[in-house]
C-alpha cells in the first residue's frame, strides 16, 4: 500500500476542514508519514537532504506538540491523535490500522533494548495509557485511561488499572 493512501486514510479520521489549523496532532503524524516516504526513496544526495528537512522537522513538531513518532516504528493507516501532548511511540514499534491516541499515550519497551508492544488495528488507548514490554495488543481493543498494560490483551478485549486486568467481551445472552 502506497505511503499516501496511509495519509490520506490518516485524514479521514480528522475534522474535514482545515485539520492543520484545528488539530496540531495531525503536524506529528504528517511529518512521520514523510519520513517513512524519505525512507523508502533511492539512496543519493535528494534523500539525504530530505533526511536533514526532516529531522529539523521532526524535532521542532516533537517540541511543540510533545508527540514523538519515530519514522522507524511501523504504524498502519488511519492513526488518530486525540488531545496531542506527552505521546511517546518507541521506534521499534508496531501499530495497526485505524488506532487511536489521546494525550499522555507511552508505548515502549520495560528494560533497556527490551522488546516492544505489537498493536492490532482498531485499538483504542485512553489518556495516559502504557503498553509496556514484548507484548501483544489485539485487535479491536480498549485500553483504558491510566492503565499500564504489561500482558497480552486478546481481541476485542478491555484493558484496565494498574498493572491492567483484561475484561473480555461478553456474549449477548440468547433468550
Amino acid at each position: 500500500m502506497s505511503k499516501d493512501i496511509f495519509w490520506e486514510e490518516d485524514l479521514v479520521r480528522y475534522p474535514t476542514k482545515r485539520p492543520f489549523f484545528k488539530e496540531q496532532s495531525i503536524w506529528a503524524v504528517w511529518v512521520y508519514r514523510f519520513g517513512r516516504r524519505v525512507d523508502a526513496k533511492q539512496p543519493g544526495i535528494r534523500r539525504r537532504l530530505y533526511t536533514i528537512l526532516y529531522w529539523f522537522l521532526f524535532r521542532f513538531v516533537e517540541t511543540l506538540t510533545g508527540i514523538s513518532l519515530p519514522k522507524s516504528s511501523n504504524i498502519g493507516p488511519g492513526l488518530r491523535i486525540w488531545h496531542f501532548g506527552g505521546i511517546f511511540i518507541h521506534p521499534d514499534v508496531e501499530i495497526g490500522k485505524n488506532c487511536t491516541l489521546r494525550q499522555g499515550v507511552t508505548i515502549g519497551n520495560r528494560v533497556e533494548n527490551g522488546p516492544v508492544p505489537v498493536v492490532g488495528t482498531d485499538v483504542d488507548f485512553g489518556a495516559y495509557a502504557q503498553a509496556l514490554g514484548g507484548i501483544r495488543i489485539g485487535n479491536g481493543c480498549k485500553i483504558g485511561a491510566m492503565s499500564l498494560v504489561l500482558c497480552d490483551v486478546p481481541d476485542g478485549a478491555t484493558a484496565v488499572g494498574v498493572p491492567a486486568r483484561i475484561i473480555l467481551p461478553t456474549l449477548p445472552i440468547k433468550q
